[in-house]
């Protein structure tokens, strides 16, 4: 990946595959994150995620959700420590494969991504589950017998309550009530769209990191499906870094899309394109 319209071709080609590889999008999402994620790095941790395979198929003793769970714990949680804390959520490596690879801490999604690509190695049923605040994996058949993970805990199994009070803790409502929606298997799609959604966020809140919510912004805009407002906090974004030009023109060309819609909505965004250009003066 020599620069990056290279890097961005692959991941809109990984994409937009029949069969999107979940970790090969998360290494090019994180080459985006700075220098040493190559096309010898990507293949590194690929190979790392192998290694860890060909040690929890040693350590499995059956075949059921059971044994997968308690042999990708012993090995991923216990024996490599892959786990997390409160002050990973601080760091944008927590959101990175490559560097929760190497550090054996990361976001609960992240972890649950490591646990997610260790078992497709080993065609076990291992699926991300994205529950509200807090991303967990499921084992098994999710319509029938599995058993529900916490990776950021090192691998502990959960109940039903225990989800409960995990997403109760998560986003800070007390009682929280889980439909069995929520308990689906994730698409590595969307998998992908909630890591996005994570860096913008984690950017969002540090303006001196605009640079970072911008390449999340431009990479979530390449999956084949994604909300239509990003295009508007783009064009917001360019404003706020100073590229008024070109902020205002991604604001009228956003305003032109959702005025058949709301023609009200189109008019505001255009008074703020206007707004963009007198700042040019």
């Amino acid at each position: 990946m020599d620069n990056i319209l290279d890097r961005r071709r692959r991941f809109a080609e990984a994409a937009r595959g029949d069969r999107p590889d979940l970790a090969l999008l998360c290494l090019l999402l994180g080459a985006e994150a700075g220098p040493g994620v190559d096309d010898a790095a990507i293949a590194g941790a690929l190979s790392e995620l192998d290694r860890l395979a060909d040690e929890v198929a040693c350590h499995r003793t059956g075949y059921g959700p059971g044994a997968w769970a308690g042999a990708l714990a012993e090995v991923l949680g216990g024996r490599h420590g892959f786990r997390g804390l409160p002050s990973d959520y601080q760091r944008l490596e927590s959101s990175l494969l490559h560097h929760v690879l190497r550090r054996r801490r990361g976001l609960p999604i992240l972890l649950s991504v490591v646990w997610i690509e260790v078992g497709r190695r080993l065609d076990a049923p291992v699926y991300g589950v994205g529950l509200p605040g807090h991303f967990v994996v499921g084992i098994g058949d999710p319509d029938g017998g599995h058993v529900l993970v916490d990776p950021f805990s090192g691998g502990r199994q959960l109940t039903a309550e225990d989800a409960e009070l995990l997403v109760a803790g998560a986003i800070g409502t007390p009682g929280a009530t889980l439909s069995a929606a929520m308990f689906a298997p994730t698409e590595p799609l969307d998998i992908v769209a909630r890591v996005l959604n994570n860096i913008r966020a984690w950017a969002a809140a540090r303006p001196e990191h605009s640079g970072v919510q911008l390449w999340a912004i431009d990479l979530a805009l390449l999956l084949p499906h994604h909300p239509a407002g990003l295009r508007l906090e783009r064009a917001q974004l360019l404003v706020q870094r100073g590229e008024f030009a070109i902020g205002a023109t991604e604001m009228e060309a956003y305003a032109e899309l959702v005025a058949a819609m709301d023609p009200a909505v189109a008019e505001t965004i255009r008074l703020r394109a206007r707004s963009a250009r007198a700042l040019l003066n």
